[in-house]
């Protein structure tokens, strides 16, 4: 009953994180973050994992540090894929720039496994594998919440839009 209270609180405490504040805005094709907004996803996250794996304080102290370098790692294996591929080589057929990308993405989700194995050796020094094993769920339970997040957001944009939309066009029409 205490674990489910301080549960609801802290949902409650990371939907409003990520409600105060513009998360993700889209410039053509490229996803601009806002620092602020960042800083409060990762504290989120870190309070969601944390409360989900119940860690110890001094299993957590020990489990951040390492599971962000290997995030981080993570991170970087995939955004030199988006590089490769939204910056291909010239005066290539567009048919050989697409098997090299099939290539590369193999070729980095072998590394992904192999940075995985790795971290998760390192994981199981500071943390039980009963928690280990719920960490996956966590991370994607978590990144589901905050896309619901990021889609109510911009319905609601959208909604404002609409309705300023309205008014500015019922103020002409007032005018004419």
């Amino acid at each position: 009953m205490k674990n489910l209270k301080i549960m609801k609180k802290l949902i409650t405490c990371i939907l409003l994180c990520l409600t105060a504040t513009g998360v993700w805005s889209q410039d053509d094709d490229m996803i601009v973050r806002d620092p602020k907004a960042q800083e409060k996803i990762k504290a989120a996250r870190i309070a969601f994992i944390t409360e989900r794996l119940e860690l110890t304080p001094a299993e957590a102290e020990k489990f951040w540090p390492v599971y962000r370098e290997f995030a981080s790692k993570r991170t970087e294996l995939r955004q030199q894929f988006e590089q490769t591929r939204k910056n291909p080589q010239a005066n290539i057929p567009q048919e050989q720039v697409e098997r090299e990308l099939v290539e590369l993405n193999l070729k980095l989700k072998q590394q992904e496994l192999d940075l995985e194995k790795e971290y998760s050796r390192k994981m199981l020094n500071v943390i039980p594998a009963q928690k280990l094993m719920a960490l996956k769920l966590a991370e994607d339970d978590f990144r589901r919440l905050l896309i619901q997040q990021i889609q109510q957001r911009q319905l609601q944009q959208q909604r404002r839009e609409q309705i300023q939309n309205r008014n500015e066009q019922r103020l002409r029409q007032r005018n004419n």
